[in-house]
């Protein structure tokens, strides 16, 4: 099995129905995880790109550094300014009890961009993949709480995970009251080593730190779905009704008024009906941008090439039948149509692995060409990408 199907495995079984958003859960020793990023990987990361703070940032005792003690600003010839890391400066902040974090390396990072698609395949939700990395007991952020529940990927070292649980039921980041500090101390102490994953639901307040010198960890963070979400999305389909349209009765007797309630609370209860989760969740996956990618060199046609590999820039596109015994495809705000022979190439893109234009070709019984066209089409809408071995 590999590293993404052995995480994939752990995050099915008993864990939706009885943990998701109801209770944190650690799984050891799922795998080894250093595919998905090294030091050497971090580095490169740092080193190569612009990560201008609070992209890049450096925290210590629950207090955020200011970029100053370890970068310096640059100026361009094109007057534009930015943040270069000064390693030998970034060294002393760490060894002297920062914590280094830096966000959305998904972005930036290939093989942690795959378990971010991964996971939001499971989750049906954008996933944002951040890294910690520190050196010392020191706690980078103190006891606190995040808005959204979160996947921790211990890669090296060792993390003491104090958790207090909830002081307030699942809050929100746009809430009308914040949660209270816990009162007593920790209900449990977990120590993640490399290879370990945990999950913490959002609201869950915790404290961090390294146990045994340095740590690197990625914690995922899901995108929150909530019945906030759901109602946000039916008002925007009730404008289709004429009652929603209308004109408020404000000036009208109550009797009106209550009548013009009335209808608007049917047609609300209407739309709630059974399968309106399963609706607006479709929904959303349907409109699902993904992580657009170019396919340079190939400005027009895709070529029909076994070597080339291609994969969806989305693991949420949603695959049916029409009543014309069709194949229809949902991805990226768009929809197509195809013959029923193109199913067997779209399943096996359906997760967003990367395949050979020649091993889809053999698996469906299609010619190269042939997928190199359907390719070229998905290209050309931006919701696939091609690239050389």
């Amino acid at each position: 099995m590999t590293t993404f199907s052995k995480v994939v495995e752990r995050l099915g079984g008993d864990f939706p129905t009885e943990a998701f958003g109801r209770t944190h859960r650690v799984w050891r020793g799922v795998a080894d995880f250093s595919s998905v990023l090294t030091w050497d990987d971090l580095n490169t990361v740092i080193g190569r790109g612009r990560l201008d703070a609070p992209r890049l940032r450096l925290h210590r005792d629950g207090d955020l550094i200011p970029w100053q003690r370890y970068a310096t600003a640059v100026a361009t010839r094109r007057n534009v300014v930015w943040q270069r890391i000064k390693p030998s400066r970034l060294h002393s902040q760490l060894h002297d009890g920062a914590s280094l974090v830096l966000d959305a390396v998904d972005e930036l990072h290939q093989p942690a961009e795959r378990l971010a698609q991964v996971l939001e395949g499971i989750f049906r939700g954008r996933v944002q993949i951040n890294v910690y990395a520190s050196w010392t007991a020191t706690e980078g952020f103190g006891t606190h709480w995040d808005d959204h529940d979160v996947i921790v990927v211990q890669l090296e070292g060792a993390k003491r995970w104090r958790l207090y649980g909830q002081t307030r039921v699942n809050p929100l980041h746009r809430d009308i009251e914040a949660p209270e500090p816990p009162a007593d101390g920790p209900a449990e102490e977990i120590v993640l080593r490399a290879g370990d994953m945990l999950y913490l639901p959002r609201g869950w307040w915790h404290s961090v730190a390294a146990t045994e010198g340095r740590s690197l960890h990625l914690t995922c963070g899901l995108q929150t779905t909530t019945g906030a979400d759901l109602l946000g999305w039916l008002s925007d389909r009730l404008r289709s009704s004429e009652t929603v349209r209308e004109h408020l009765p404000v000036f009208a007797p109550l009797q009106e008024q209550a009548a013009y309630l009335a209808l608007l609370r049917q047609g609300v209860m209407d739309a709630l009906h059974d399968g309106a989760i399963g609706d607006f969740l479709a929904a959303r996956d349907g409109i699902e941008p993904g992580r657009p990618m170019p396919s340079l060199p190939y400005l027009d046609a895709v070529p029909a090439r076994d070597d080339l590999y291609v994969r969806l820039t989305t693991a949420r596109a949603q695959l049916t039948d029409n009543d014309q015994d069709q194949v229809v495809l949902l991805l990226g705000g768009e929809e197509w149509t195809f013959a029923p022979p193109v199913r067997a190439v779209l399943s096996l893109l359906l997760d967003g692995a990367s395949l050979s234009l020649g091993y889809l070709a053999e698996k469906s019984g299609l010619t190269v060409g042939q997928v190199a066209g359907l390719v070229t089409e998905l290209v050309k809408a931006d919701v696939a990408a091609v690239n050389e071995p």
